[in-house]
């Protein structure tokens, strides 16, 4: 696999990858804040948490990493987060299925996520591009990914039946290799 599973460990968080031991854990961080509720957001629920979890660890054994973030400040899982939609023939992957509890939010948790996650794609596994993609009425996660650096490349129309029976148009963002340095140094300031 061109992404391994392993633990990534920065100032503010640890990417732990996920496993069935991290279910109640991760159960109580989706209760701060019940963002499951939000109509547009892919957040398990606490009674899916338990499959969402072992879908993920299925997903694993094709090369798409999940992890459980904790705040290494008080030593509580806060949230999930992964690589998807690897695709190691093209040096390409997402980053997303990212949900966080409310104590998490606003905090610099986020940032340096997606920070731990960018560097190594591009410095460990010399990544060509990372993608983001989120519903198109996500204001709060558009703009989260334009914090980031990305560019947006388009919106894919129709994209996908959401659980209510609504059809989300997709918004995709994109980081490439020659973007990372300018980034690097943005998110790191960010960080200091």
């Amino acid at each position: 696999m061109w992404i391994e599973k392993s633990l990534i460990e920065g100032h503010y968080v640890a990417l732990e990858p996920l496993t069935l031991d991290h279910v109640p854990a991760l159960i109580e961080a989706v209760k701060d804040g019940e963002h499951w509720k939000l109509w547009f957001a892919n957040v398990p629920s606490p009674e899916k948490m338990h499959r969402y979890v072992s879908d993920a660890i299925t997903q694993m054994l094709l090369g798409n990493i999940a992890y459980a973030v904790r705040d290494r400040m008080t030593n509580k899982i806060v949230g999930s987060t992964r690589y998807y939609g690897v695709d190691d023939s093209n040096k390409r992957a997402l980053i997303g299925y990212t949900w966080y509890a409310n104590s998490a939010r606003g905090t610099l948790i986020n940032t340096e996520c997606k920070y731990l996650l960018l560097k190594q794609l591009f410095e460990r596994y010399e990544a060509i591009a990372v993608e983001f993609r989120t519903h198109v009425g996500n204001t709060v996660s558009r703009k989260a990914i334009e914090r980031l650096g990305a560019n947006q490349d388009g919106i894919l129309r129709n994209h996908q039946i959401l659980k209510d029976g609504s059809v989300r148009d997709t918004v995709v963002y994109s980081i490439i290799d020659s973007e990372w340095s300018e980034i690097k140094q943005v998110l790191l300031k960010k960080l200091s």
